[in-house]
């Protein structure tokens, strides 16, 4: 699926993450913090759930939760593409190997996981009450945003451009969305720019885990 379409006034709050990378217990701790509400309030994620960290399958478990949305991010990729094309090394080198460390029965339960990753967006629309806001795991590779619009999905998963033109002070507003929030790249600080803002702030390197109220 390449687009998902989420109406924002069915819930209270909804907060974006940057990527979690296993950092379960960071995640607990920030949204107990921001007094997040399950019943009432939706999370969002930036996608890589996975991989580095100290509970990915912690993380993939939040896939299962009704408060809980993510986008599919290249950690998952790769760990698609080890459990479905047998190509092991690329997700081994890049921190997939918790995964022949868990028993059968937790190696069984987060392949089942992992497969369901395949029916994540990679970009999911939300519609709030004055404004469209835009999650994608990298990059929406298009100078216009359009829902449903066909765009190179490599990039939305993979794409590091737009990011390392915003780093050189360069760049413009996407026009057709108000904001658009990604992860992927690995920041000291939250970086911002037009209307364009990179959330992966480290966690797993030992750095905050961003969490951004959007309603």
């Amino acid at each position: 699926m390449l687009y998902q379409y989420l109406n924002g006034a069915n819930w209270r709050h909804i907060y974006i993450v940057g990527d979690l990378h296993g950092c379960h217990a960071l995640l607990d701790r920030q949204l107990l913090a921001a007094r997040f509400d399950p019943q009432e309030d939706l999370l969002i994620s930036v996608g890589d759930l996975i991989d580095r960290g100290p509970d990915s399958l912690g993380c993939l478990r939040l896939l299962a939760e009704p408060w809980f949305r993510s986008v599919r991010g290249n950690h998952e990729e790769m760990a698609l593409n080890a459990l479905q094309q047998n190509e092991t090394l690329l997700w081994k080198m890049n921190g997939g190997d918790w995964f022949w460390r868990l028993n059968a029965e937790q190696r069984d339960e987060a392949q089942r996981a992992l497969i369901q990753c395949q029916t994540l967006p990679l970009i999911l629309h939300i519609s709030l009450e004055e404004r469209t806001v835009v999650v994608a795991h990298a990059d929406y590779p298009a100078a216009h945003y359009a829902y449903e619009q066909p765009v190179n999905e490599y990039d939305v998963v993979w794409g590091r451009e737009r990011i390392h033109r915003l780093q050189r002070g360069q760049g413009e507003i996407i026009t057709g969305a108000d904001d658009f929030y990604f992860g992927h790249t690995p920041l000291d600080q939250p970086l911002s720019g037009w209307n364009q803002h990179f959330i992966d702030t480290g966690a797993v390197f030992g750095n905050q885990l961003t969490l951004i109220k959007i309603q």
